[in-house]
């Protein structure tokens, strides 16, 4: 299982991911925590919805767009709190 995904340069530590193929396409399914202290800026990342993908455990890269996207917490401003983001990514196509 990979530990680590990047988008657009920004590394974040996965507690959860899956790698499969969608009409030969990649296609991630990942979890990872998100701090109150994170979130302004992970926020801002997710909100482009496409991104440059790089996966160094699985020596993959490719650019993917956000397919689903869920928080277990809706107001991570608060100080101290932590998040639990799900990701899905699907590569696209050129």
């Amino acid at each position: 299982m990979a530990n680590e995904i990047i988008l657009d340069d920004r590394p974040i530590t996965l507690k959860k991911f899956k790698l499969t193929q969608v009409d030969g396409l990649q296609r991630i399914s990942a979890e990872f925590n998100v701090t109150s202290e994170e979130y302004h800026d992970v926020a801002t990342l997710l909100y482009k919805g496409e991104f440059e993908v790089k996966v160094p455990a699985a020596q993959l890269s490719f650019r993917g767009k956000m397919v689903e996207y869920s928080t277990s917490v809706t107001n991570l401003y608060e100080s101290g709190q932590v998040g639990l983001f799900r990701l899905v990514l699907l590569e696209v196509k050129e």
